[in-house]
């Protein structure tokens, strides 16, 4: 018996040299005992070989017992490893949000429009302002407030003072500042949580592959050549543009992604003004209010695309008169001969 012994522990050990799996070589041991056992039943008393197996086969029994009993509380004791792993409390995951960030936006996650979904959509949203003048002001410290994770500004002016009157991202010390760096400052005073990306340029063909880095995209640029090209250039990226403008008392403002079978700007105005037929908030003025009321709007839109809350100024355009208090919201269609959207681009 302690030969087969002595040549169970040695195949064992030269199972673990060469590598071979646990549960082969209990195999290889279990055939090799249980041979020993049928060779105790079978060979006559006083086989040269018996004598080499142990002659009795009650002890080979009793050993094959304890082996058994000793197996099955291993296998016992694993299964009760197995389910306390199961049922021991797992950790709780990191959560999206800081304490201090919950705090900030709980009247947001109130709202059951919004709610955690919708406060955790607009973390991870990436918005591109082009313009941080009067419109981008308050669009861009609202998007800040509302917890936009990522904020892209896009302007290639200075601060003047004639800004102050309208602009309000701006203060009187940043005067000569660059309007992007004047708008980060004011951002991540109000809302550290956010990252803001300044681009100090204009927009044009060379900067127009930023909009690939953005979810969204809002215009508040002042000029046509900027708006035609922005619109452009988003509905070529798939990128919807909420683009809005202001002159004198009046505002207006859409939502536009043909990506998604709405129209595009260049739909609803196909034809550029003549120069000098619509005048610039420069040459022609504005309310200081008007642009609040209306930038305001803008990220009011960015909030209900990115969390899906109500519905949006998606091929609607809003049409705001602030001297006679009076709004009205026109239904607006894709046109297919549109030179950016149509069916043959």
């Amino acid at each position: 018996m302690i030969g087969i012994l002595l040549l169970m522990a040695g195949l064992w050990g030269l199972g673990a040299v060469f590598g071979t799996a646990r549960r082969s070589r209990v195999l290889a041991m279990a055939v090799l005992w249980g041979a020993a056992g049928l060779g105790l039943a079978a060979l006559p008393a006083g086989h040269p070989l018996r004598r080499i197996l142990g002659e009795d086969l009650r002890v080979w029994g009793a050993l094959t017992l304890l082996a058994l009993l000793g197996l099955g509380y291993g296998v016992l004791v694993s299964r009760l490893k197995l389910r306390a792993e199961a049922t021991k409390p797992k950790p709780a995951p990191t959560p999206s949000f800081s304490p201090e960030e919950l705090n900030r936006y709980a009247r947001h996650i109130m709202l059951r429009e919004i709610g955690g979904p919708g406060q955790k959509a607009l973390k991870n949203a990436r918005v591109l302002v082009i313009g941080a003048g009067g419109l981008g002001s308050p669009a861009l410290l609202y998007l800040a407030a509302a917890g936009v994770g990522c904020i892209g500004v896009m302007d290639g002016d200075v601060v003047d003072a004639s800004n102050l009157q309208r602009q309000i991202i701006h203060k009187d010390k940043g005067i000569g500042l660059a309007k992007v760096q004047s708008a980060r400052e004011a951002i991540l005073a109000l809302n550290p949580y956010v990252t803001v990306r300044p681009y100090q340029r204009r927009f044009d063909d060379q900067t127009a592959a930023v909009l690939q880095d953005y979810d969204l995209v809002l215009d508040g640029s002042d000029n046509f050549d900027t708006r035609y090209l922005v619109n452009k250039m988003a509905a070529k990226a798939g990128v919807p543009l909420i683009s809005a403008a202001i002159t004198q008392w009046e505002g207006q403002i859409s939502l536009y992604d043909p990506a998604h079978g709405s129209p595009c700007y260049e739909c609803i105005f196909p034809d550029r003004p003549a120069p000098g037929l619509v005048p610039t908030c420069a040459e022609a003025g504005v309310a200081a209010p008007l642009p609040g009321v209306i930038g305001a709007m803008m990220a009011m839109e960015a909030v209900k695309h990115i969390t899906r809350a109500g519905l949006t100024l998606r091929g609607r355009l809003l049409i705001h008169d602030a001297l006679y208090a009076e709004t009205r919201v026109i239904e607006i269609t894709r046109r297919p001969d549109c030179a950016v959207c149509g069916m043959h681009h």
